[in-house]
């Protein structure tokens, strides 16, 4: 299959920056949401990327007014008809996305690739939920995406050759750097990654140290770029929440049990740099 054009169903993090690099790799792309605000908050965001890729000379100008006229915005399931290819990326709910996945199926042409941007939730059992899960697979972005050079190319057991070999392709077009995964929860970064943090939660909650020696600690022993505490922040603390729940249901061990810290934040509100406080406070 040619891919041409791009759907995107969430205009949210992942979602706006998923269609910031198609629209830059000559993709048309349609960006979905579920309101008006949603998607004008999404293409804003995306819009402000894109100049500050201009003003540090990492873009011409003229592509970034080019990759802009390539978005079209709706809150019609419909407009996904013109996709070959169209990525969920909504919140890591597995009853939400299955309910999504739905609405795209039906929306979708009968030929075109379904894929979500989910981090942990198996790809396997989400491609039960659809009437030709041959055409469905994983594709997990990394936040930042302009950024981050790596997706995760996740198959299920009924993931077609022909849709992993074209989705394998297509992130190679948009820049970035594809890895096969086996389905499994987690895959392969997050199941290392999000433990990690969990157990960063665990040294603060015990007031081993506090955030900023733990973070410092990382970045100096072991040559982390960020810490994993403002690296959380960053995630958002909900989604790292989310995903040690799935480690703990999927795997039922409990060395994947939450921090009560990461649930205790999480209640409070404090998500991280998107709520302006997580760990850390972004006034």
């Amino acid at each position: 299959m040619k891919i041409q054009t791009v759907g995107i169903v969430g205009a949210g993090t992942m979602g706006n920056g998923i269609a910031q690099i198609a629209a830059v790799a000559g993709f048309k792309v349609v960006l979905i949401d579920v309101t008006d605000a949603a998607l004008a908050k999404g293409i804003a965001t995306l819009t402000g990327s894109l100049d500050r890729l201009v003003s540090k000379d990492k873009l011409e100008a003229s592509t970034r007014d080019a990759a802009l006229t390539r978005i079209e915005t709706s809150t019609d399931y419909g407009r996904l008809a013109q996709a070959d290819i169209v990525i969920e990326a909504a919140t890591e709910n597995a009853e939400l996305k299955n309910r999504i996945l739905k609405q795209i199926e039906g929306a979708a042409r009968a030929d075109a690739i379904i894929a979500s941007n989910t981090s942990s939730i198996s790809i396997t059992s989400l491609a039960a939920t659809l009437a030709t899960p041959e055409r469905f697979i994983g594709m997990h972005f990394f936040n930042p995406v302009p950024l981050l050079q790596l997706v995760e190319v996740i198959r299920g057991v009924q993931t077609s050759d022909e849709t992993a070999s074209a989705v394998r392709e297509l992130t190679e077009k948009l820049g970035k750097s594809p890895i096969g995964v086996r389905n499994s929860p987690g895959f392969v970064v997050n199941r290392i990654l999000v433990p990690m943090i969990n157990e960063a939660f665990y040294v603060l909650y015990e007031g081993v140290a506090s955030a900023e020696e733990i973070d410092a600690g990382m970045k100096l022993g072991a040559n982390h770029p960020i810490g994993p505490l403002a690296l959380a922040d960053l995630i958002g603390l909900d989604v790292c929440l989310s995903v040690m729940d799935v480690f703990l249901k999927d795997f039922g061990d409990s060395k994947y049990r939450a921090c009560p810290l990461l649930r205790e934040l999480v209640s409070a509100g404090r998500l991280g740099r998107k709520t302006k406080r997580g760990v850390y406070r972004y006034d």
